[in-house]
């Protein structure tokens, strides 16, 4: 944003040097880029008056002009602008001036005939890169006044870079109520005043998409004078906030926006047929835009159309069938306000970036636009004439923005800044930024002002106080910290714990989105309906994950296709399931396992991981809180993982997790020629065990006893050990599985375990027949609960 000085001067008298006003800019987070001169350095240039124009007698393109300076005698300056006529009044650099790059004025001869000055061009002052001729000052510009002095050109321009929040600082009068607030300066803004209709024409508009338009202000003036002359001090504000003077019907909205910052369009009545709607474009609809770029439009463009034809990319540019040329008579004022999200993206998605794109994405303040058409409507008919009927305002109030009030805490405030900051000061801070602040015990109503779309919570307050309070005047000294003993619960196991746990068996901590492609989470959990995001970043992003595994795999799948191919990988996040009209979210720890199951070495054989390694990293992850006993591993179902190779985790009969092969129809689907196995838990099940206790140690032999017993293939080997643990014998140390068969010598669909039992007890030596009576019991339990009988 480039802000002149002299024109911000008229707007708040702030007192201070452009240097003094840049730091208290920057330091208020409107960061200053540059700080250059309006004009390049000349001096001694005066108005100057053409009285004669006569033809150079040996030169075709030269003539020999008298000039009055003011000073009296008209001076002889010899000129060849194809422009220069009698009488009219130009910049004029007499005998002495100094004009850009120190090239001072001589007397000189031209094919003979003496010259005594120069009659000067914008491009010779500086003031343009390029020009077809003399620079025409108005006619009634006094003669041989400075020109410095009477287009203020001792000025300066800021170059101010606004973060996207401050879209209320894309205008004059944005900066300038900024500046009156933090030098606590009064706010002298234009007066805007009703514009009296001088005919009754109206052209009728009509909201087809509210939620994008609730409001557009319009006006039809007819009689413009397309080709009138844009005053020289609103050419000059154009140029010094870099852009072109292009005729007074683009100059006013131009500059309105500027001084405003409502983006304007004038529109050739004389095109327009029927209604003027604002719609959603059909798909595959032409528009022309004015720099004669040609658009394919589709149903996610906004358009402002006629009953017959699309007439302009709403907030983004006009069609060049409808702008306004010099043959132009009457015309119609648009003054709008686009949601930011109608047009978001649209003009990067065409290639485009314009000053009104630039602050519809932003947000432009909706009680902008009948405050611009009036003054527009004012500068346009003092410029180029015409008469106005009467404005318009088509506008949906159920879909205009409402600015909720925000709870805000005085004490809270001072014990985030950690400052002293008075209630008083605090309130006078907020006022002078345009809020309404109601006043309460221990909290604050408050209320911010329409052009502020960055305020919506407490925090952002905060910051108001705390920047216009001045980052300088906060205490640089941190407060003096009070330790306190923290109660460390002893059955709690740390994230950290468990980070330290995975990382130790070969696994890296991954950090992915929290939002994922909607057809990646489509295919994990097909029967969950994520919650849309209402403005991704990309389409790849665009729903929030009900699970961590989409990231995982992703970031094994990048992994994989740069020859990585033996993986280890976990993640701490949330997901976000929706439960009605709320979302839950949850903590979840999450892994991933693919490739061989040890690093190349030569004391092992090759073999690629498989389900009971990660099985058992699960085991380790479930021990930290001793819960590798206490939870059930049970088949089930899951679409994301194999049929045959998945299972829920189960702790007293609650699902805590999952664990599994990725499924055959995902590993196509993503083109992995490596089978992957995936684990995800509920980080606050798994986070809470019991607290160990003292268990006095026996000073008894112990003994074993190995059984091998036959079940049912579809018996778990976990549950006969669970059957076994269940029994109430406080001598049953130990119950370990060490060998699983099947084949020759075991009956078809039964399989064989062989357990081994540790028998001890802590008064007395066992035994034999006590050992006997205990095995005997235990087969007899196994084969009432499980089937089981003894191998032969």
């Amino acid at each position: 944003m480039r802000i002149s000085n002299h024109w911000l001067g008229q707007w708040v008298d702030h007192g201070l040097t452009v240097e003094e006003l840049g730091h208290r800019l920057t330091m208020a987070g409107l960061e200053l880029d540059a700080i250059e001169p309006a004009a390049a350095s000349f001096a001694g240039v005066v108005v100057g008056q053409v009285l004669s124009v006569k033809q150079h007698p040996d030169a075709d393109k030269l003539r020999l002009c008298l000039v009055n300076d003011g000073g009296g005698e008209p001076i002889p300056v010899v000129c060849g602008a194809p422009n220069v006529h009698e009488g009219m009044k130009v910049p004029f650099a007499p005998v002495g001036a100094t004009l850009p790059n120190d090239f001072k004025l001589k007397k000189v001869k031209l094919r003979g005939a003496p010259s005594h000055g120069m009659l000067c061009s914008a491009r010779e002052l500086g003031l343009s890169e390029a020009s077809e001729g003399l620079m025409e000052l108005p006619a009634d510009t006094p003669v041989g006044q400075d020109l410095r002095e009477l287009l203020s050109l001792d000025d300066q321009i800021l170059e101010v870079d606004l973060t996207p929040n401050r879209a209320d600082c894309l205008s004059l009068s944005g900066v300038a109520r900024e500046v009156a607030t933090l030098t606590r300066k009064p706010l002298k803004a234009v007066e805007t005043t009703p514009v009296a209709a001088a005919c009754d024409d109206i052209f009728p508009v009509r909201l087809d998409a509210p939620a994008d338009c609730p409001r557009y202000a319009g006006r039809v003036v007819r009689g413009v004078d397309a080709t009138a002359a844009t005053p020289i001090w609103m050419q000059e504000r154009l140029r010094r906030a870099g852009l072109r003077s292009l005729g007074p019907l683009v100059d006013v909205t131009n500059y309105v926006m500027l001084e405003l910052g409502q983006p304007m369009h004038a529109f050739d009545l004389s095109v327009l047929r029927g209604t003027l709607i604002v719609r959603r474009a059909h798909e595959g609809e032409a528009l022309k835009l004015l720099d004669e770029k040609d658009l394919t439009l589709s149903g996610d463009d906004l358009v402002i159309a006629d009953e017959e034809k699309c007439l302009a990319l709403a907030g983004i540019m006009g069609g060049a069938a409808s702008g306004v040329t010099d043959a132009t008579r009457d015309v119609f004022l648009e003054s709008a306000h686009f949601a930011p999200m109608a047009v978001a993206g649209r003009a990067r998605h065409h290639g485009l970036h314009t000053d009104s794109s630039h602050r519809f994405e932003r947000g432009v303040n909706p009680e902008l636009p009948s405050r611009a058409l009036e003054r527009a409507t004012q500068l346009l008919c003092e410029i180029a004439g015409g008469q106005p009927g009467p404005a318009q305002v088509a506008e949906s109030e159920g879909h205009l923005p409402v600015r909720a009030t925000i709870d805000f805490r005085p004490v809270r405030t001072n014990e985030l800044l950690g400052a002293n900051i008075s209630t008083q000061a605090m309130q006078e801070i907020l006022t002078r930024l345009g809020c309404q602040v109601t006043d309460a015990q221990t909290s604050w109503q408050v209320t911010p002002p329409s052009f502020r779309f960055d305020l919506a919570i407490e925090a952002d307050l905060v910051e108001e106080i705390a920047r216009v309070h001045g980052y300088d005047d906060l205490p640089t000294q941190l407060p003096a910290v009070q330790p306190q003993v923290t109660w460390l619960d002893e059955a709690r196991v740390p994230p950290r714990r468990m980070r330290a746990c995975l990382t130790d068996l070969g696994y890296l901590e991954a950090v992915t989105f929290s939002f994922v492609d909607q057809a990646w989470q489509a295919r994990f959990a097909p029967a969950v309906t994520p919650l849309k995001l209402a403005n991704p970043i990309s389409s790849e992003l665009a729903v929030m994950r009900t699970s961590l595994w989409p990231g995982l795999v992703k970031a094994a799948q990048y992994n994989l296709n740069r020859q990585q191919d033996r993986l280890r990988l976990f993640e701490i996040g949330l997901s976000f399931v929706p439960e009605g009209n709320e979302l839950k979210q949850e903590k979840m720890i999450a892994g991933l396992v693919c490739g061989p199951a040890w690093p190349n070495q030569w004391g092992q054989p090759d073999r690629t991981a498989d389900f009971f390694d990660m099985k058992g990293d699960v085991e380790s992850l479930l021990g930290l809180a001793g819960l590798d006993r206490r939870v059930e591993w049970q088949a089930c179902e899951h679409p994301a993982l194999h049929p045959g190779q998945s299972a829920e985790l189960r702790l007293d009969g609650q699902i805590i997790g999952w664990a599994g092969t990725l499924s055959p129809d995902l590993e196509d689907w993503l083109d992995l020629d490596t089978s992957m196995y995936l684990f995800e838990l509920k980080l606050e099940a798994i986070s809470r065990g019991a607290v160990p206790t003292f268990r006095g140690q026996s000073r008894f032999p112990a003994i074993r006893r190995d059984l091998a017993i036959l079940v049912d293939e579809a018996v778990p080997a976990a549950r006969v050990v669970q059957v076994i643990e269940s029994m109430d014998y406080s001598a049953l140390q130990q119950v370990s599985l060490f060998d699983v068969y099947t084949g020759k010598g075991v009956p078809e669909g039964r399989k064989s375990l062989a357990l081994g039992l540790i028998l001890q007890d802590l008064s007395s030596t066992l035994t034999d027949s006590q050992v006997d009576d205990m095995i005997t019991a235990v087969v007899d339990k196994l084969q009432e609960e499980v089937g089981a009988t003894l191998r032969a």
